[in-house]
């Protein structure tokens, strides 16, 4: 026997969630549900921020905003003029979520926890009369003049309205593929970058400002990007390098993820400035151990290993340094090459650039330009964005403005 609703929300994530609170609050008659192919809902919301959901971020000016997203930021500028950053927090507020900024902008519930926020959308669940399918995976999508008809791994399911909320989901991908949508196949977005190198082999755990660069075999600049990089156990992480991960998801995976990185240890400072720099420690400290003491806001093991690479013997001191030396110094602090041999994925968090093609969705609505009443939210768009609670903003956007323009329509 088939069970028909208003509307069908294919996804038991944030997007899905977030679409049918909405949903049913601006139409409190209407028969919703949720279904999601797996036996738990909200997986990607509990591990997020290692375990404490990151939001949101704190940025409130939609132009501003956008410029997190390596694909979708055209797409998502009118969207964020509906519903961004505020809105968010105002919308948890009112559910007694409570959230706030860190120092690197990023927003958490007060709690610190993610299950603040799982419990929220299931006490929303519950109050509002949404119905959860739990071990739905959907099998076949069809669309005749008036409904859909959604077969799935333990009944079928009629829907006058249909939203895909599934983020990357292959198989999703497949049948829409066969609703006549183009998929653009994805890619890994987010992720750290494995490096075999003795100058930070021992240094897991040290984190500092730099300016990094993806560069070609004939040294031209392919991607850069600045901020904190963590040296960890497998090579380099941190925000600058999640950013190269993400900006360059297209260019990378075809080398294999294997390819030339140069990192700036001074940031912004050039190879001429350094040496400049270094002449002038020369002049001040004429008989102090170079090793003994860190130098131009360099972490000390770093540092101490970035002398080892530029030949510097442990107990030199200022005075008798070359300019060669000087010159090699500035070169490891400025021009430090190596050399990316694969990828790790960034914690639990396994983010795709890849979906359906953003020619095909009007994003005033988020409805398919190709299957009318199919509307999509979350990742299963080809948009995704860096990490600091970016891809959420993304689920709350879209799931906020289907289910304004499914109450218009129904």
């Amino acid at each position: 026997m088939n069970n028909t609703y208003d509307i069908v929300i294919v996804g038991g994530g944030a997007a899905g969630f977030f679409t049918a609170i909405n949903a049913a609050e601006k139409l409190p008659k209407a028969k919703i549900a949720i279904l999601e192919r797996g036996k738990e809902v909200l997986t990607k919301v509990k591990v997020s921020g290692g375990g404490r959901c990151n939001v949101t971020h704190s940025e409130f000016i939609p132009n501003e905003l956008i410029k997190n997203y390596p694909r979708g930021e055209k797409e998502l500028l009118g969207p964020f003029h509906t519903f961004m950053t505020g809105n968010t927090i105002e919308w948890f507020e009112k559910r007694g979520v409570a959230l706030k900024i860190e120092e690197d902008g990023r927003m958490f519930p007060v709690s610190d926890s993610s299950q603040t926020i799982i419990d929220c959308f299931l006490k929303e669940m519950t109050r509002l009369k949404i119905d959860l399918h739990k071990n739905c995976s959907v099998k076949f999508i069809e669309k005749d003049e008036n409904a859909f008809k959604i077969s799935t791994t333990s009944e079928d399911f009629i829907a006058k309205t249909l939203v895909i909320a599934t983020g990357s989901n292959p198989k999703v991908w497949k049948l829409l593929e066969s609703l006549g949508h183009t998929i653009v196949p994805p890619v890994p977005s987010l992720f750290t970058f494995n490096i075999k190198d003795e100058r930070i082999l021992d240094l897991p755990g040290i984190a500092t400002d730099v300016s990094v660069q993806v560069i070609s075999e004939t040294e031209k600049i392919l991607l850069e990007s600045q901020g904190p990089l963590l040296i960890t156990h497998w090579g380099m992480s941190g925000p600058a390098i999640l950013k190269l991960s993400a900006w360059g998801a297209r260019l990378l995976e075809p080398t294999g993820y294997h390819f030339s990185i140069k990192v700036n240890w001074l940031n912004d400072l050039s190879e001429s400035e350094a040496v400049i720099a270094l002449l002038e420690l020369k002049d001040v400290n004429p008989k102090q151990t170079l090793y003994k003491y860190a130098q131009l806001n360099v972490p000390k093991r770093l540092w101490q290993s970035l002398l080892k690479a530029a030949g510097i013997s442990e107990n030199e001191i200022w005075a008798t340094i070359s300019k060669i030396q000087l010159q090699n110094i500035a070169l490891q602090l400025t021009q430090s090459q190596f050399q990316v041999t694969g990828k790790s994925t960034f914690k639990e968090e396994f983010v795709t650039a890849g979906g359906v093609d953003l020619k095909e969705v009007n994003f005033k609505t988020f409805e398919s330009k190709i299957v009318p009443n199919l509307y999509f939210a979350g990742e299963v768009l080809n948009i995704d964005a860096i990490t600091g609670g970016f891809n959420f903003q993304n689920a709350w956007t879209g799931g906020f403005i289907v289910a304004q323009s499914v109450s218009e329509t129904i």
